[in-house]
């Protein structure tokens, strides 16, 4: 098992620590650090009150809440939104409004989810070709519908 190190910035002593809901939950938990609304089909960047150490080799992923998704239309806009292991800044979440109603956000509401995962860096090199696959080059939607 891998250790995440998660610094509490000030002001933030009210919020808890970023956790797993259950035993089995791929994803844990991330809360808003502020009060604000979104209106319809507008953004904001909701910070979360900690900062982070993910280990070289990892990436820490941001991704939608599902319940907020199916009963808000409030998502991730950049899902999912990448925390790199050198990055030592303020975790913030860019959420999005796609629903019908102006949607609040209240200090301490669970915002997101994150998920530790695996990213090697990869050896990148050009090259003149690229071998040959039955795919080919066909783009998006060439493989059908389902």
């Amino acid at each position: 098992m891998i250790t995440v190190a998660f610094k509490r910035l000030p002001g933030n002593d009210d919020l808890p620590l970023p956790a797993y809901a259950s035993a089995g939950a791929a994803g844990f938990d991330l809360r808003a650090a502020a009060d604000l609304t979104i209106a319809p089909g507008a953004l904001a960047l909701v910070p979360t009150g900690f900062a982070v150490a993910v280990p070289e080799g990892f990436e820490l992923q941001v991704r939608p809440r599902s319940g907020l998704a199916a009963k808000h239309g409030v998502t991730v806009l950049n899902s999912p939104g990448t925390v790199d292991s050198d990055y030592r800044g303020e975790v913030a979440v860019i959420l999005v409004n796609l629903g019908p109603a102006v949607f609040t956000v209240s200090r301490g509401d669970r915002i997101a989810q994150a998920v530790i995962a695996a990213a090697p860096q990869a050896q990148l090199i050009e090259v003149t070709s690229l071998d040959e696959t039955p795919r080919g080059n066909a783009g998006f939607g060439s493989t059908g519908r389902r």
